[in-house]
């Protein structure tokens, strides 16, 4: 039995073990959606680079690697001072290694245009909101990585906001994984429900603490009823010796506007999967990447929009810069089916290789089977402007800082994307420093 097979037949016997503990009723109906996932993940086993999807993106390290999911930490509130975002206000949730510690964490919304428990707790108190939605749109039928979260989904968030609400702070979900003393791993699964009219900020932060692997293996669930408005941040600082697997599944009805902006500032390996549904007349979805792997970082950023319906419009701009001998990757697809016409539909993706050994693989996809709409997509890769560079240098400023500016300048487009001022000053701080480093 090799490393990949050991850690599969473990986390199978690990599920045997605790599906008691995750559920008591093995017939309930959210139970039952994991025995099915466990199953597929069983069928697929983990991707190779034989599979299409996973064609540059080689997970071999990763599953060759022993972690203790879910394990036992000291963090402590000097580490949430240590690791803070800077003057960010709002219901900021801490998670350590998975598990939400309420001790660290802060409330602020009345409950009465805000609800959140644990993923756990909904199950038992909002049976009905989790039945009807949970895992009802995400791809766990074709990604091993889905379906195993869905088959340990336990531990996360489960966030509802009622019709015609307006959530005045934004939601702050702050991951940490505490690697200071052995390999961990975690497999978070977040439900979140926006009622109708209504309109709520949801960020995810990702960090990483100490000189040993970690593995992060996070779904989140966006159900987005008819005109509600949400604004979805992702943020990843993670170390060099951090894995991590996301996907972000977004159902939308109509006239809603779902908005995300996801930026990666380091991981070792990052694959993050968004994928939208627009189900609805008149909703609009924004897309909007930033990555600046270096060193040996590999960044892979897979997006889907499927377009159900008519007079629907999708944005999508995803930007990187490449140093050292990093690797990035961006697939981007768009699906038009028959019966969504006038469809507007845009997708961009540019990158600056700033190493000779820096290497990035696109492919953007678009299949329409309408036909009156408006579709694009298009990418580039290539060097910095050397006319820009030595205009810069021209007037005093030095090479290096003339190739910081251009780069910020060229992230900058997406950074500006970002409606928390807290997030959005954390971020150009950590891109410069990112910029600047070599």
């Amino acid at each position: 039995m090799d490393n990949k097979d050991s850690l599969k037949a473990q986390l199978i016997s690990d599920f045997q073990a605790i599906e008691g503990r995750m559920n008591g009723e093995a017939k309930s109906p959210v139970h039952q959606v994991r025995q099915e996932a466990l199953k597929t993940f069983e069928t697929l086993g983990f991707p190779t680079i034989k599979h299409e999807e996973w064609k540059y993106s080689n997970v071999k390290n990763l599953i060759n690697q022993a972690f203790e999911f879910n394990a036992p930490s000291d963090f402590s509130a000097q580490d949430v001072a240590d690791s803070s975002i800077p003057n960010l206000e709002g219901n900021i949730l801490y998670f350590v290694n998975g598990v939400y510690n309420a001790e660290l964490s802060s409330i602020v919304s009345p409950s009465s245009e805000l609800q959140i428990l644990t993923f756990a707790e909904a199950v038992k108190q909002e049976p009905a909101l989790v039945e009807q939605y949970f895992n009802k749109y995400s791809d766990s039928a074709s990604n091993a990585f889905t379906a195993l979260n869905t088959a340990f989904a336990h531990n996360g968030i489960f966030v509802h906001v009622p019709a015609n609400k307006v959530v005045e702070q934004p939601v702050i979900l702050r991951f940490i994984a505490d690697a200071r003393n052995v390999n961990v791993a975690s497999q978070p699964r977040n439900l979140i429900v926006v009622g109708k009219r209504s309109q709520v900020q949801i960020a995810e932060a990702y960090r990483s603490l100490g000189d040993n692997s970690s593995f992060t293996n996070a779904v989140t669930e966006f159900v987005v009823e008819e005109e509600a408005n949400v604004h979805y941040y992702k943020v990843q600082n993670e170390s060099d010796k951090a894995y991590h697997i996301g996907t972000t599944s977004v159902l939308q009805a109509g006239k809603s506007v779902f908005t995300a902006n996801t930026v990666t500032a380091n991981g070792g390996f990052v694959r993050n999967n968004l994928n939208i549904k627009i189900d609805g007349e008149y909703a609009e979805a924004n897309m909007f990447g930033l990555y600046i792997p270096n060193k040996k970082q590999h960044i892979d950023n897979h997006t889907v929009v499927d377009h159900a319906k008519p007079n629907s419009e999708s944005h999508e701009l995803y930007k990187g810069i490449l140093k050292d001998n990093s690797v990035g990757v961006f697939n981007g697809k768009i699906f038009v089916r028959q019966d969504a016409q006038k469809t507007n539909a845009f997708q961009s993706c540019k990158n600056v290789l700033m190493s000779e050994n820096a290497s990035m693989n696109t492919k953007p996809q678009l299949e329409i089977w309408a036909d009156d709409v408006k579709c694009s997509h298009g990418t580039t890769t290539g060097q910095l402007n050397e006319d820009a560079l030595f205009y810069m240098q021209a007037r005093g400023i030095s090479k290096d800082s003339a190739r910081a500016l251009l780069m910020l300048a060229f992230a900058q487009e997406v950074i500006d994307k970002m409606q928390i001022p807290a997030i959005k000053e954390y971020l150009q701080e950590l891109i410069i420093d990112k910029i600047y480093q070599g």
